[in-house]
């Protein structure tokens, strides 16, 4: 019979979803605060837990970190139960590894779907792990990973970003990725003098922070939203899941970092040796690629052609002056349009 643990400070609730679940067929267990529900989770190991955010004793952020931190309890299924005045905390739960989250009132209906998707998804979690090795390899590898990451992106909440809005900070605590449903970002440092260097750019479908998820340090640059961007996150534990269950995650992982590394290495080269003209030339043509309305016209300012090209706004302004006289670009109100390809690309001063 499947066990279903509710940890919840309020009598009547928690006694109404003990009878629905009851009389559904769960065999339940219940908790009026936070310190007990995490013993009874332990020595129950219950299918799925439905736990009240605001409890006595323990709250229910306490109670997720506690048993996400528990080897026999951090794969069970976790859904909050929140007012609605809670609804903007739901995200601190989410990233902690929450899988859903239910908002009072909620009807019987509610309450049973979302038990039941959680339990399928257990359960299709368990054919995994059910195998031996051999047949765990042979299963995987007939997975589409990729495809399972981004159903897992796409299902969690997800959060809007305006124009020029900072994403995280050079600095912080590195806690899991982000994947562009829609909009632009850049990533960028700053020097001491206060210039600005753009280390990434990045569009929808793109993952942000592959490089540094797993290397133990902070964010080495700012994440930065060009244009209205809504973006979802996975926590490092539930990523990890995913790339224990589908190596080819992995792999496409490291085709990102492998171009990314050619791509540094190349902006470091021309910076060193290239003309200003040639690297800006050269910045022109990598945003019409990335982020083009077209293959040869592309929204930018001059703040971040400087970025890109590793040389101030006013040399970027002469230079574009320049190339318009030259007949190699048109711009105007921010959007440059490339006349002459060839020319552009092949400049040698």
């Amino acid at each position: 019979m499947i066990k279903i643990l509710i940890i919840e400070d309020n009598d009547n609730i928690r006694e109404n979803i003990s009878e629905i679940l009851d009389l559904s067929g769960y065999k339940v267990f219940a908790a009026a605060n936070g310190k007990t529900g995490v013993e009874l989770a332990l020595k129950n190991e219950p299918d799925v837990i439905l736990c009240d955010i605001m409890m006595p004793e323990m709250d229910g952020y306490g109670v997720l970190y506690i048993l996400s931190k528990t080897p026999q309890t951090q794969n069970i299924p976790f859904i909050f139960l929140t007012a609605k005045a809670e609804r903007t905390d739901i995200r601190k739960g989410m990233e902690l590894g929450a899988d859903d989250y239910l908002t009072k009132p909620f009807d019987d209906a509610e309450l049973l779907r979302a038990i039941e998707c959680r339990i399928k998804k257990k359960e299709a979690q368990q054919l995994y792990y059910g195998h031996t090795a051999e047949n765990l390899d042979t299963l995987i590898t007939h997975k589409d990973g990729l495809h399972k990451l981004k159903e897992a992106m796409l299902e969690r909440n997800s959060r809007q970003f305006k124009a020029h809005q900072n994403i995280h900070y050079e600095g912080d605590h590195v806690i899991g990725i982000y994947y562009i449903i829609s909009g632009k970002v850049k990533t960028v440092k700053h020097t001491e003098e206060g210039r600005e260097l753009i280390t990434g750019m990045y569009k929808e479908g793109d993952y942000l922070d592959i490089n540094i998820i797993h290397s133990a340090n902070p964010y080495n640059d700012t994440a930065v939203a060009l244009e209205d961007t809504t973006l979802s996150f996975l926590p490092i534990e539930q990523l990890d899941k995913l790339l224990y269950l589908h190596p080819d995650i992995g792999t496409r992982f490291i085709k990102i970092l492998a171009k990314d590394i050619r791509e540094k290495e190349e902006r470091l080269l021309q910076i060193a040796y290239m003309s200003v003209r040639k690297r800006i030339a050269e910045a022109i043509i990598k945003l019409t690629e990335r982020y083009g309305i077209d293959s040869t016209t592309v929204k930018t300012s001059r703040d971040d052609l400087a970025a890109l090209s590793g040389t101030s706004p006013e040399t970027v302004s002469r230079t574009l002056s320049d190339f318009k006289e030259e007949g190699l670009i048109s711009k105007n109100a921010g959007t440059i349009h490339i006349l002459n390809f060839n020319r552009l690309t092949s400049l040698k001063n």
